[in-house]
């Protein structure tokens, strides 16, 4: 499996605090079956006040550790950035790193009050050639009043990713609901531990992936955990990878295989096509 939100750098944030905590967790990450990591601190002014350039020496000084350790475990790394109005120059200058190098970059809105104008932030991301990946919608407090949001970014080439934890209840009845009924109306294209620590928030990806494996099958869970991911780690275009069950043109959710509608809704070329994706389109190809 391939996680990629974690909080395991020692030191740079409110996970691992030293190298230590940060081993044990790799050794955790190995044993849940977890072979590549993306390494995501969190970037958030007046808090953490992490660059780019220091992201990528800490994963340096880190696999130098887990390769001293004979931890097998690949790393890469990223950023969990908080929503600011200088996002897009700092995805370009580098201060924000995307996730392996790629176009792909998690994005962390507020917890509490819903941004104003958060679906534009998330389109300006898109035209700039990025794909925003929304981190854990299912754990915001605004969720309840304001899910229409996660639906429209969704449809719109926002990708989604849900704390595996939530799906298994450890977030609490509210994050497990939201997060099944995201996984059941198929608007989820990853599933990250999110991992902290050793005790609490830990490394627990298959447990949520056989989780969300009772509810839409192995194939598609296979896609959260590993299909999907490393298409992201490897910067295919997001029309390149396996869309999730709710974002499939209507005809292909139907469509029998071999049947013309699944061929003409592949996604490059439909002429049904509405909305930002159809004006996004041809960033991806």
């Amino acid at each position: 499996m391939i996680d990629l939100h974690c909080h395991m750098l020692p030191g740079l944030d409110d996970g691992a605090p030293d190298l230590a905590t940060a081993l044990a967790m790799a050794r955790m990450f190995a044993a849940d079956g977890v072979t590549h990591v993306a390494c995501t601190p969190h970037i958030l002014p007046g808090l953490y006040h992490n660059t780019g350039d220091q992201i990528r020496a800490a994963v340096g000084a880190f696999d130098a550790e887990l390769r001293n350790q004979d931890i097998d475990l690949a790393i890469f790394p990223g950023a969990d950035a908080h929503m600011t109005p200088a996002f897009i120059q700092g995805l370009r200058s580098g201060h924000i790193p995307t996730l392996g190098a790629s176009r792909y970059v998690l994005v962390e809105p507020p917890h509490h009050t819903v941004p104003q104008r958060i679906e534009q932030f998330f389109f300006d991301i898109l035209v700039a050639g990025y794909v925003p990946i929304l981190t854990h919608p299912e754990r915001l407090r605004w969720i309840n009043d304001h899910y229409a949001i996660m639906q429209r970014l969704a449809a719109h080439g926002v990708w989604m990713q849900l704390t595996a934890a939530s799906v298994t209840g450890a977030f609490g009845k509210n994050a497990q609901y939201w997060s099944e009924r995201m996984l059941d109306e198929g608007l989820v294209h990853v599933l990250a531990s999110d991992a902290h620590d050793v005790h609490r928030r830990i490394p627990n990806l298959s447990r949520g992936r056989d989780a969300a494996a009772k509810r839409l099958g192995d194939v598609e869970a296979r896609h959260l955990v590993i299909t999907r991911p490393w298409g992201i780690l490897s910067d295919e275009p997001p029309n390149a990878m396996p869309a999730p069950p709710g974002l499939l043109p209507s005809d292909r959710r139907t469509a029998r295989p071999g049947d013309p509608r699944a061929e003409a809704a592949d996604g490059r070329d439909h002429p049904g096509k509405r909305g930002w994706a159809s004006r996004l389109r041809n960033l991806f190809e």
